[in-house]
């Protein structure tokens, strides 16, 4: 176990690696130049000269990217060139919005997707599973930003439920703030539970179809008790992979429903980077994110041997 332990995270150093490589080169070839971005039109070439010298843009592309790794060998990121905060301070004060987002979204694409693609499999080729079915495609489909209009239009505008957009006022304490997360976490659960809904289901069908199933149905096992603790508990390996794809995803792909609903995090800080060429943040951005995947799928990895002993590789 040890030996496979160390084999990842020495698979992870390699990930994390080509991630910084390809992030770095990538956003050096996007077009635009952050200091004539920020000195604005009516700067002069010199000025952007020297400031492109003040913050180092003006050296070779490869010495850049040396110092840039020797910072995340000490656990910085560098500096933005916008907000002039290091990165690891400004990705760490938008880090909650995004948090608590995927958290919360998570818990309800797993309440709503396990659920429903138990009795989906229960209920084969019935009507229930149909309905199942087709409620998990349109879920699947249905854009993200267009639900969340829908959702802030019914809600917030007409109804008065909830907050409209943002994360609260500042100083706000954190009941407020969370309550400015229902309905974006509502959006990213139904379309995420979608995926869980078919995995469960196609797990669970497999599951119900092995002999030790029958023969606990034979000896008159409720069938609550059969598909509960005899089916699902074989079933949870896939099933557990793709709650753990959910959480990875969420995490990194939360961009659009924060834009849509104004909400202070990661994805937002992204999206404000990409904008403003403001290389630290972005590079740092993406490469937290990637080794947050990465991580993700070791615990993933670690929680098979729980859910299931005979996982060893």
């Amino acid at each position: 176990m040890w030996i496979s332990l160390a084999r990842r995270l020495g698979g992870l150093l390699v990930v994390l690696f080509l991630v910084a490589t390809m992030v770095f080169f990538l956003t050096r070839l996007a077009p635009g130049d952050p200091a004539a971005i920020m000195l604005g039109d009516q700067a002069t070439p010199e000025d952007v000269a020297r400031l492109r010298a003040t913050f180092g843009l003006d050296r070779p592309l490869l010495v850049q990217f040396a110092l840039w790794l020797k910072e995340i060998a000490t656990g910085n990121f560098g500096r933005s060139i916008f907000l002039q905060q290091p990165v690891t301070t400004v990705l760490w004060d938008r880090a909650e919005p995004t948090f608590f987002l995927a958290l919360f979204s998570v818990t309800i694409a797993a309440l709503v997707g396990v659920p429903a693609g138990i009795v989906s499999a229960v209920w084969r080729g019935r009507i229930v599973d149909q309905v199942v079915s087709g409620l998990a495609l349109l879920a699947a489909n249905v854009p993200s930003f267009w639900l969340g209009l829908i959702l802030i239009q019914l809600f917030a505008v007409r109804l008065g439920w909830f907050p409209v957009a943002g994360y609260g006022a500042p100083g706000a304490g954190l009941p407020e703030r969370l309550e400015h997360l229902v309905l974006p976490s509502l959006v990213l659960g139904i379309v995420n539970s979608a995926l869980i809904t078919r995995f469960t289901r196609a797990s669970m069908l497999d599951v119900l179809s092995n002999d030790y199933v029958r023969t606990a149905r034979s000896k008159g096992l409720p069938e609550s008790r059969v598909v509960l603790r005899h089916a699902f508990g074989t079933a949870l390996v896939p099933i557990v992979t793709v709650l753990g794809l959910t959480v990875a995803l969420l995490i990194g792909g939360a961009i659009v429903t924060e834009t849509v609903f104004g909400l202070p995090g990661i994805g937002n800080l992204v999206v404000s980077a990409v904008l403003r060429r403001d290389y630290p943040v972005i590079q740092g951005a993406l490469v937290m994110v990637a080794g947050l995947y990465v991580l993700i799928n070791l615990a993933v990895d670690l929680i098979y041997r729980l859910v299931d002993p005979r996982v060893t590789a």
